[in-house]
């Protein structure tokens, strides 16, 4: 039988769990962390069974404090979990719902460099929660109402307050909803795009995180780059399944 692991990954919006048995996924959940993660990891854990687990995330530290497990970086995750799906990928878009990161991979899933805004909501999935809500979408229907725009409005500010602000000014105005979406998404990508080193999009580029899931981000990715954006089947675990590959450098039962 082939040994199980499990990669946790706890972030700010929504935790993953995964459990692998070799390379193969064998169980995979996402769901809002909300305020008592634990309680549900913790359930999944006992019904998985005593195997070597890894956590990583926004709050692997409060997973090792409370369950004793091995912490790593989400940078060391998610590179280990796009080597793994993807192995020619040398960079990598990860924008969750606090932050976003641009990483620059290496062959066997390490990684050579990595740039990380985590200190602004611009350019997260929680800028484009609010600005959604604000346009009465929801983050369902926001990148495909975006795409259906004829041109982008104009929004200036990327502080997700002024922005919100100046949502409501716009709307006030009479402009097109469909073309302040656009264009909100405009300015998440330029905010991305420039996070990128020169000359690192010379090739496909792996897109992860749940705003990989917005297709109005991943076409003006695309477009902005100038290069091909890869999305794997579900975007949201790459990086469980990252620290679950990295668990099974442990020995069987240890966490």
């Amino acid at each position: 039988m082939t040994p199980r692991t499990v990669g946790i990954d706890l972030g700010s919006r929504t935790t993953k769990i995964v459990a692998l048995e070799g390379a193969t996924v064998a169980f995979s959940e996402v769901f809002d962390t909300g305020h008592d993660p634990l309680s549900r990891v913790s359930d999944r854990l006992v019904a998985l069974g005593d195997c070597p687990t890894v956590a990583t995330g926004y709050g692997r530290h409060l997973l090792r404090e409370r369950f004793g497990h091995r912490a790593i970086t989400e940078i060391s995750a998610c590179a280990r979990g796009v080597a793994h799906l993807a192995p020619d990928a040398r960079l990598v878009i990860d924008i969750g719902g606090q932050d976003s990161k641009v990483i620059l991979v290496t062959p066997g899933g390490g990684f050579d460099d990595f740039v990380m805004n985590d200190r602004c909501a611009a350019g997260t999935g929680r800028f484009l929660e609010v600005m959604a809500a604000a346009l009465a979408y929801s983050i369902e229907e926001f990148g495909p109402e975006a795409l259906l725009a004829d041109r982008p409005a104009k929004v200036n500010s990327m502080c997700t307050v002024f922005a919100e602000s100046e949502v409501v000014s716009l709307i006030t105005s009479g402009e097109d909803r469909r073309r302040i979406a656009l264009g909100l998404h405009h300015s998440v990508v330029e905010r991305v795009a420039a996070m990128v080193p020169p000359g690192a999009a010379t090739g496909p580029a792996v897109f992860v995180g749940g705003v990989a899931l917005n297709p109005c981000v991943v076409e003006l990715l695309q477009r902005r780059l100038k290069a091909t954006i890869v999305v794997p089947d579900e975007p949201q675990i790459v990086s469980a399944i990252g620290a679950a590959l990295l668990a099974q450098s442990l020995p069987e039962g240890s966490s």
